[in-house]
């Protein structure tokens, strides 16, 4: 009897050693996890840094990324003392702020080295102390009619790759970069754009030309000397940004002209935004992606600066993955739709997040919410490629507080707002033929719509007014189902409960302002054109804008979580900033029409 409780005693623990062997291997995640998964906060030009936890390596580490890509702007802070002993003159101003500089890189490096979060410096090539340039121009500087774009978006003072001293100068920066702050792993390079809001004794900028055949040769040596100088002497990670206005980033013939003359390497990464163009709806799935030899990893925006910043959720991360609903209008069958058609291709090898930033000024928003979902959904599918985007954002929505009674609600609500975004800020109706300007309204800047009158006059030649007018209501009953849904969704932190409130209201009332203000100036045109106005209608939309403008200021007002509001004002920027244009502002275009 002994022995055989003994026998039933072991082929009882036998079954449990494989039940429980069974039960743990089901808990793992099935796929495996991108090798590069990281995240960049982008601080407004000229503006203090963005307060988060997004630039904490402790936080970062604890929910699973595996690189930080900070803007501390390294370019600027060495000496070239390897280059001129003291070139940068011994107590002088220019010294003074380097020296800072490298303190405080210094400090914020510790900390990530000690949670072993590997830092990514982005960098701006190529941006150099004035007083070099100056002491130097005629042997670094680009002729004044190849200099591109130069000023505001494109620096001062532009460098040419092509001469001696410009290669030499960047050689001589990679070296100190490294030199000075060893702990680096590496660099996340920046061409397409140079802003020097930040950087008072520095200038430069892209030192490639513009386009054509002597931008593809430009940008070949410019990869060779970083490969080289970055990946092959220092065994650093270089994160190449093809970055720029509708040439390497968007076109397939130049990125393989282009990345065919370099030879791989295993540091070596191109860095590409998963749109055609800037991180807009309306615009297909890049095509760069997936082509060619290189490893690549996907740029992603989880702060959407053209639609809403994080003050009302925009949620991106399922068009992200698996297609835009616009699609269907801008992609051919066999086309790639989104990063789940990267799955496979050995060249994929991550996702970069923009937790927070991205374009200038606001809305400037007191929570994190929406940024939250988009970033942690888009860091639960990169740990785990097998999950679907509902599975991955169900993951994230019990991480960020969303009640497990209310995951479903929650999903609803956030999936509901891409469809009142798309159908709001831009329109759905004969995408490839109406070219509907998604410009008009970009950070907190609403445009007076001179920039949609090609699109209205579409409407008035296909008769498709009334359908564009719809297209606005369906976007607002979109938000006031939201509303709803916001209403009986519970968060476990009650900061995180208000916001969801007040955000989806503020929304609601963003897109019903535009709504009326699509009514007033949609059927302004239409009778500027034909010189019959539907002047009653007209008046009433009118009269309900300028309601829901003091709605908007209330909530502001009594609500201190809610985010700044937007301005009816034209984006304009030039060497002092970004500021808002009156004149050209929806609220003049919206005065036009008062009087009729």
């Amino acid at each position: 009897m002994v022995t055989v409780m003994k026998h039933f005693s072991l082929i009882f623990l036998f079954v449990a050693v494989l039940f429980q062997g069974a039960c743990t291997h089901e808990k793992k995640p099935s796929g495996t996890a991108l090798p590069v998964i990281m995240d960049m906060v982008f601080n407004n030009p000229g503006e203090a840094p963005v307060r988060t936890k997004y630039n904490d390596p402790v936080y970062l580490k604890e929910i699973g990324y595996k690189g930080m890509v900070p803007e501390w702007f390294v370019q600027c802070a060495v000496t070239y003392e390897s280059f001129k002993k003291n070139i940068i003159p011994e107590g002088s101003v220019e010294r003074k702020w380097i020296l800072n500089r490298q303190k405080e890189i210094h400090e914020k490096l510790l900390v990530a080295e000690k949670e072993q979060m590997p830092v990514y410096a982005f960098t701006d090539v190529l941006v150099l102390p004035t007083i070099i340039l100056q002491k130097f121009k005629h042997q670094i500087i680009r002729e004044a009619k190849d200099a591109g774009n130069p000023g505001v978006i494109g620096g001062k003072m532009i460098p040419d790759i092509n001469k001696p001293l410009t290669q030499e100068l960047l050689r001589v920066q990679i070296d100190e970069i490294f030199s000075t702050f060893p702990e680096l792993d590496g660099l996340v390079i920046r061409f397409g754009e140079t802003y020097l809001f930040d950087t008072p004794y520095h200038a430069g900028g892209s030192p490639l030309a513009r386009g054509g055949q002597q931008a593809i040769d430009d940008h070949v040596k410019l990869i060779n000397l970083l490969r080289e100088e970055v990946c092959v002497k220092r065994n650093k990670k270089l994160f190449y940004r093809t970055w720029d206005f509708g040439f390497f980033h968007t076109r397939p013939d130049v990125y393989l002209a282009i990345t065919g003359q370099i030879q791989p390497h295993k540091n070596l990464y191109f860095s590409i935004k998963y749109p055609k163009g800037d991180f807009q709806r309306l615009f297909p799935f890049n095509p760069t992606l997936g082509i060619g030899k290189h490893q690549y990893i996907v740029e992603y925006q989880c702060q959407p600066e053209y639609y809403g910043k994080g003050a009302h959720p925009d949620y991106v991360f399922n068009g992200f993955l698996n297609g835009f609903e616009e699609y269907s209008q801008l992609m051919k069958p066999g086309d790639k739709w989104g990063v789940k058609d990267l799955k496979g291709d050995p060249n994929f090898k991550g996702v970069w997040t923009w937790s927070r930033g991205g374009g200038w000024r606001g809305p400037y928003i007191t929570n994190e919410l929406w940024c939250d979902v988009n970033a942690l959904t888009a860091l639960e599918w990169a740990r785990d490629t097998t999950l679907s985007e509902s599975q991955a954002l169900k993951k994230a929505a019990v991480k960020i507080g969303v009640s497990p009674d209310n995951v479903d609600d929650f999903i609803r609500l956030v999936h509901l707002s891409a469809k009142g975004v798309v159908r709001g800020h831009c329109s759905l109706i004969d995408i490839p033929r109406a070219h509907f300007n998604v410009w008009w309204i970009r950070d907190h800047f609403m445009s007076d719509m001179h920039t949609l009158d090609p699109f209205f006059d579409y409407l008035m030649k296909q008769d498709k007014v009334e359908m564009a007018l719809r297209e606005k209501q369906e976007a607002v009953d979109i938000w006031r189902e939201m509303e709803k849904l916001a209403g009986r969704i519970k968060m476990k932190d009650p900061a995180d409960q208000e916001y969801l409130s007040v955000s989806v209201t503020y929304g609601r009332i963003k897109y019903e302002i535009i709504e009326k203000a699509f009514t007033v100036i949609l059927l302004g045109h239409v009778g500027d054109k034909t010189g019959k106005y539907e002047k009653k209608r007209i008046r009433k939309a009118i009269n309900e804008y300028d309601h829901l403008w003091e709605e908007w200021r209330a909530l502001k007002k009594d609500h201190p979580s809610c985010a700044t509001l937007y301005e009816p004002y034209a984006f304009h920027i030039d060497k002092n900033g970004v500021s808002g244009d009156k004149e050209h502002g929806l609220e003049a275009r919206i005065d036009q029409y008062r009087n009729l």
